[in-house]
C-alpha cells in the first residue's frame, strides 16, 4: 500500500511530461518555440516533441493566403478633392519567426503603411486620373506593398481597389454628364437608325422605280418591235402587189385626223401634205371621167362654156381636200390644248 502512492505519482508525473513534450501542428499552421523566452525554432505541421517546462510555444501563425479589406480611407487628389477608397490585399506569411519576432502587429502596420502609399499615389493624380487608372494604382501598391513586408516575413501577392467614392457634388455632377453621354448616345443611334431606314426605302423606292421603268422600257421596246414589224409587212406588201400610189395618198389622208386624237404635245403637219392631196385630187377627177360620162350640153351651157371656160371639177376636189387637212390641223391643235390644260 504504501508503494503505491509513489508509483502514482511518478505515473501521473510521467503523463503530464509526456503531455507536455508532444506537440501535433496542424497542415498549414507553423508554432513558434521559445526556450526560456528567447526564440529557439519553428514546428512544422506533424508531430513534434519540445523539452516540458523550459520551451513553450510563443506564437500560432496560419501560413495560408488571407484576406484584408479596411475600411475606406480619406485621400486628397492633385485637384484638392477629397475622395474614399478602399482597398483589398491577399497576403501570405512566408517566414513565421519574421512575422511574429519583426513586426508587433503586421495587419496594423499594412493598414498604415496602405493609407501611406495611396496618399502618395493619390496626391499625384487628378480626379479623372483616380477614377481611370486603378490598374496602375494597384500595381504600384502592390510593389510598395511587397517591398515594405518582405522583411516582416509576408508577401503581398494582389491589392484591389473596391471602390473611390468622390464627394456628393462631384458625383451627382458625375450622374449628369453620364446621362447625358447616354442621352446623346441614345440620340445618335436613334438618328441612325432612322438614316438606315430612310437609305433602305429610298433604295427600295429606286429599285422599284427602276424595275418599272425597265419594264416600261421593255414594253415600249417589244411595242416597237412590233409595229416596226407590222409596217415591214405592210411594205412588203405593199411592194408586192404594186400598190397604188393613189390609194396610199387617200390611206395618208385618211391617217391625219387619228394622229390629233393620240393626246401627244406636239403634232407636225408633214410637208408631203400638199403632194397628196394633188394626188388623190386627180385620182378623184380620173374616177369622176372615168365612171360618168360626160353628159351633151344644152345650147345655152354650151354658150357659157364657150365663155367661162370647161367646169373646174379637179379644183374642187383639191379644196375639199384641203379642208380635211385643215380640220386635221384643228382637231391637232385641239388635242394640244387639251394636254397643256392637262399638264398644267
Amino acid at each position: 500500500m504504501d508503494l503505491l502512492v509513489p508509483i502514482a505519482v511518478l505515473a501521473a508525473l510521467v503523463v503530464f511530461v509526456l503531455a507536455s513534450a508532444i506537440r501535433i501542428v496542424p497542415q498549414a499552421r507553423r508554432y513558434n518555440i521559445e526556450r526560456f523566452g528567447r526564440y529557439q525554432r519553428t514546428l512544422q505541421p506533424g508531430l513534434n516533441l519540445i523539452i516540458p517546462l523550459v520551451d513553450r510555444v510563443n506564437t500560432k501563425l496560419d501560413v495560408r493566403e488571407h484576406v484584408y479589406s479596411s475600411d475606406p480611407k480619406p485621400v486628397i487628389t492633385e485637384d484638392n478633392l477629397v475622395v474614399a477608397i478602399d482597398t483589398v490585399l491577399y497576403y501570405q506569411i512566408t517566414d513565421p519567426r519574421a512575422a511574429a519576432y519583426e513586426v508587433a502587429d503586421y495587419l496594423q502596420a499594412i493598414d498604415h503603411l496602405t493609407v501611406t502609399t495611396l496618399r502618395n499615389l493619390i496626391g499625384s493624380m487628378d480626379l479623372e486620373g483616380t477614377l481611370t487608372s486603378r490598374e496602375t494604382i494597384n500595381t504600384r501598391l502592390r510593389e510598395v506593398l511587397d517591398e515594405a513586408t518582405g522583411r516582416w516575413g509576408i508577401r503581398v501577392n494582389r491589392v484591389e481597389i473596391k471602390a473611390i467614392d468622390p464627394p456628393v457634388n462631384i458625383k451627382e455632377a458625375m450622374e449628369k454628364q453620364m446621362r447625358a453621354e447616354r442621352d446623346k448616345r441614345a440620340a445618335i443611334l436613334h438618328a441612325e437608325g432612322q438614316r438606315q431606314s430612310l437609305i433602305l426605302t429610298a433604295e427600295g423606292t429606286r429599285n422599284k422605280l427602276i424595275l418599272e421603268a425597265e419594264g416600261r422600257q421593255q414594253a415600249r421596246i417589244l411595242e416597237a418591235d412590233g409595229e416596226a414589224k407590222a409596217v415591214e409587212r405592210v411594205f412588203q406588201s405593199v411592194h408586192a402587189n404594186d400598190a397604188d400610189p393613189k390609194v396610199l395618198a387617200y390611206k395618208y389622208l385618211e391617217m391625219l385626223p387619228r394622229l390629233a386624237e393620240n393626246g401627244n404635245g406636239y403634232f407636225v403637219i408633214p410637208g408631203e401634205l400638199t403632194e397628196a392631196v394633188r394626188t388623190v385630187t386627180s385620182a378623184f377627177a380620173a374616177q369622176s371621167d372615168d365612171v360618168r360620162p360626160t353628159p351633151a350640153p344644152s345650147p345655152a351651157r354650151k354658150a357659157a362654156t364657150d365663155r367661162i371656160g370647161p367646169a373646174a371639177r379637179p379644183q374642187a376636189i383639191e379644196a375639199e381636200a384641203a379642208r380635211a387637212a385643215q380640220m386635221a390641223r384643228a382637231a391637232a391643235e385641239e388635242a394640244k390644248r387639251e394636254v397643256e390644260r392637262a399638264r398644267r
